[in-house]
């Protein structure tokens, strides 16, 4: 049997990958020719830890894998953990983190100067998730295209190709028609460019009004982000967005005040009600979908489990 996945996005080529490795055949279908979804947009913090002050317990317990799944099969995992700060008028948003999280600990100006150097003397807290890892999501999606190139899978970007086998939906807002309770949450970030700022790991700025991270990649860029605004708007960067996601930035390191913006960008990410990605079935198909603004951590876990059931099903007799 083919199994037609439907959607290039992270959640389509986790899928099509983990039932490419059970010995499946296995076609993806995205009607872009050069997909660019939301996971274009994504950070790529692999930060179970972390995202449990505001996601359900659930989602952490989802994407504990995600790096070790991710190291093995892609390149440009990197495993420095997170550092999360926050100024000092604001040390109420860093109690408050601490509490809701685990996996971290108290560091003090000293250890966060050893951490990062470019932010000594800057933050007197923090806390540090030592556990955690990131990734560059565009070479992440890129590697398992072509990694599934090599493993046999036929790939079909705008062309207009009809499934042949067993549908596996992961087309995120896409599938609202038959996806019920799917909503949208945009999502903007900013990629700067900057010679003289330094981070070996992603850095977590904590305020009142409008946290965000900042997530160092190659050759001196830093994605910036993100917004979370409940609209299906998907438009560009709006102003008042950028201007407090740079502000922010500013706040983290002086310096971001003379980086270069590289790039703004805007995503809708799918979610349901709970914010808890799932896979649903309905008569014939299966759906992968709601994966919010986890889909990198919580991804791989979902495609294991797709083959799992599949595999406890009989559909797939050589699962890895």
């Amino acid at each position: 049997m083919t199994f037609s996945v439907l959607g290039a996005g992270v959640a389509g080529l986790c899928c099509a990958t983990m039932l490419a490795e059970a010995g499946l055949e296995v076609e993806v279908i995205d009607s872009q020719p050069d997909p660019q979804g939301a996971s274009w947009f994504a950070g790529g913090m692999l930060a179970p830890f972390c995202e449990g002050e505001s996601a359900p317990a659930e989602v952490g317990r989802l994407g504990r894998d995600a790096a070790d799944w991710w190291a093995a099969r892609v390149p440009g995992v990197v495993r420095a953990g997170t550092l999360v700060v926050a100024p000092p008028r604001d040390g109420a948003e860093l109690t408050r983190f601490a509490a809701r999280t685990e996996g971290n600990e108290q560091v003090d100006a000293a250890r966060i100067a050893a951490l990062e150097p470019e932010l000594a003397g800057r933050f007197e807290r923090g806390l540090f998730f030592a556990g955690e890892a990131h990734l560059d999501p565009r070479v992440a999606m890129v590697a398992l295209i072509d990694r599934l190139r090599g493993m046999g899978a036929a790939l079909h970007f705008g062309e207009g190709a009809a499934p042949q086998g067993q549908v596996i939906d992961c087309r995120g807002l896409a599938a609202r028609e038959v996806v019920p309770g799917l909503r949208a949450v945009r999502g903007e970030m900013i990629v700067l460019r900057s010679a003289d700022v330094s981070l070996s790991r992603p850095v977590r700025l904590l305020h009142p009004r409008f946290p965000l991270y900042v997530v160092p990649r190659a050759d001196g860029h830093f994605m910036i982000g993100a917004t979370m605004v409940e609209s299906d708007h998907d438009g560009p960067v709006t102003a008042r967005a950028a201007m407090e996601l740079l502000s922010a930035a500013f706040t983290l390191h002086p310096a971001f005040a003379e980086a270069g913006i590289v790039e703004l960008g805007a995503g809708l990410r799918p979610a349901f009600a709970d914010n808890i990605p799932a896979i649903r079935y309905s008569g014939d198909g299966i759906h992968v979908n709601g994966l919010y603004r986890h889909g990198f951590l919580t991804a791989p876990a979902l495609a294991r489990q797709l083959v799992a059931d599949l595999t406890q099903s009989g559909e797939v007799r050589h699962a890895s």
